[in-house]
């Protein structure tokens, strides 16, 4: 496929919008979002895109993890040389940011295509080990609750969640400056639900048109005291109406959590 040029100024080379479909244990990072200073996942691929693009390159990506958030199907936008051999530049990627980031796929995308504003949706998935003892294996990907859970209850309180509502209750609000007004806390939850993926491990999915910072570890905080019978499922709709972020409980922690999908219109 050729790729649709974006634009060719003087003599710089012709670029080209690229998606990649990109995974990376999160455990490593202070976040996905450039931070000067620290590692992150965006500083990561900034610097290894623009080694081997052999010109400075930024990255946008569709989801903002926090640190210590894993994903599986984080989307990136980037503007690169439009001669670049896309399958090369897979292998490039990953010898320079494997295996902590790889990039899964790679393509090329109309010139108009961002990674987070023409996302659609956002599909998270948050693993809970609900067993007596820790497990070695999984200890960086899932949070180890061992008092027993009730799988059923904590179903039950998924349903107020679908829906458009205020979230105010289960999101850590930004920072406004004197004049500004405060941004919406209302999102669009489209699905929220729980299975055992095995014996002891417990899987919570949502997904929604996006989502508020700590809106996803705030929400499974919540469902794990109701699991624990410290709240009761009946109580979630009342959190949820309440606005008050005081009301949730305390947010499970990050490395529980992962970005699993993205979606995008059709021939986006």
């Amino acid at each position: 496929m050729t790729p649709p040029e974006l634009n060719i100024q003087n003599d710089e080379p012709a670029v080209a919008r690229a998606r990649l479909l990109v995974a990376y244990n999160g455990s490593a990072f202070h976040g996905f979002a450039l931070n000067h200073g620290v590692p992150t996942v965006a500083g990561s691929l900034t610097e290894a895109l623009s080694t081997v693009s052999r010109m400075p390159v930024e990255v946008v990506g569709a989801g903002r993890t926090d640190a210590g958030v894993h994903a599986r199907g984080q989307v990136v936008s980037c503007d690169i040389p439009a001669s670049t051999d896309l399958n090369l530049l897979i292998r490039q990627l990953n010898a320079l940011c494997g295996p902590s980031i790889v990039v899964r796929e790679a393509s090329w995308a109309s010139p108009n295509f961002h990674a987070r504003f023409s996302a659609q949706w956002r599909h998270y998935k948050y693993t809970v080990l609900n067993s007596p003892v820790p497990d070695p294996f999984i200890a960086d990907t899932a949070w180890h609750v061992h008092t027993p859970l009730n799988l059923a209850a904590m179903q039950m309180a998924c349903d107020p969640l679908i829906g458009e509502h205020d979230f105010s209750s289960f999101c850590r609000r930004p920072k406004v400056a004197t004049g500004e007004e405060p941004a919406s806390m209302s999102r669009y939850v489209m699905q929220a639900n729980w299975h055992a993926e095995a014996d002891d491990l417990l899987v919570f999915e949502i997904r929604a048109n996006a989502f508020c910072h700590q809106m996803v570890r705030s929400i499974v905080g919540t469902l794990v005291e109701v699991g624990m019978g410290k709240r009761r499922a009946g109580d979630m709709r009342g959190i949820l109406l309440a606005g008050d972020r005081s009301m949730a409980a305390t947010i499970a922690p990050p490395h529980g959590l992962c970005l699993h999908a993205v979606g995008y219109e059709e021939g986006a």
